[in-house]
């Protein structure tokens, strides 16, 4: 199996993998072309499947010797027993999502933890673009025009934790990262402000995880 060297994958999933033990069952929702998959399982040992809606990103992952589902995420995981896995990922896909807080009682219900990631929509950049222009705004992280993007909702930080407790999460971790500069670095201070995108492991508060 092909694997990327870990500097060659996206920054967010270099930092989600670094919160996976090896050895661990994953499914990675939305897996893409499965650079990560591949890594984790070269690298971890991790025993990982996908679902891609993209058929040729699903083919790609299959092709690479990877378990990968080609089909829609929101009713592929009601397919999987209770417990199947240790982490359920959702990389930058929540805010495609329709019904979020139904999606995610599946993905608490399939895996024992979930890592949570997408675009923060505080940035500073688009902070200023509302301010200064009075339109809706893109950046990196945000490509799209209003009129043809794939998101149906925007998500801050703040956002999240506030949704997490109302739905009945607990955060386990949370980071907040910067992708804005060809490294990416991990953003501490102001972070609803300077991070691109936020990432987190929830769990079921009444889940028995550390």
């Amino acid at each position: 199996m092909a694997s990327p060297q870990p500097e060659h994958i996206r920054f967010d999933l270099q930092v989600i993998a670094s919160l996976i033990e090896p050895g661990s069952r994953v499914l990675d929702l939305g897996c893409g072309g499965g650079d990560l998959l591949a890594w984790l399982a070269a690298a971890k040992d991790v025993r990982g499947a996908g679902i891609e809606q993209d058929k040729d990103k699903a083919a790609r992952c299959i092709a690479r010797g990877l378990s990968v589902l080609h089909g829609d995420l929101n009713t592929e995981v009601e397919d999987y027993p209770d417990a199947s896995f240790d982490y359920v990922i959702l990389s930058q896909t929540l805010q495609q999502v329709y019904e979020p807080a139904r999606l995610l009682r599946s993905l608490a219900r399939i895996g024992k933890r979930v890592i949570v990631s997408f675009p923060n929509f505080s940035h500073w950049t688009i902070r200023l673009q509302l301010l200064w222009r009075g339109m809706a705004p893109k950046n990196d992280q945000l490509p799209y025009s209003w009129y043809d993007t794939p998101n149906i909702r925007v998500i801050t930080l703040a956002d999240f934790r506030r949704f997490a407790r109302d739905v009945g999460y607990r955060i386990v971790r949370e980071i907040a990262i910067d992708t804005a500069s060809s490294s990416g670095k991990v953003v501490e201070f102001l972070a609803n402000w300077r991070a691109t995108y936020g990432i987190f492991i929830i769990e079921q508060k009444n889940s028995g995880g550390a």
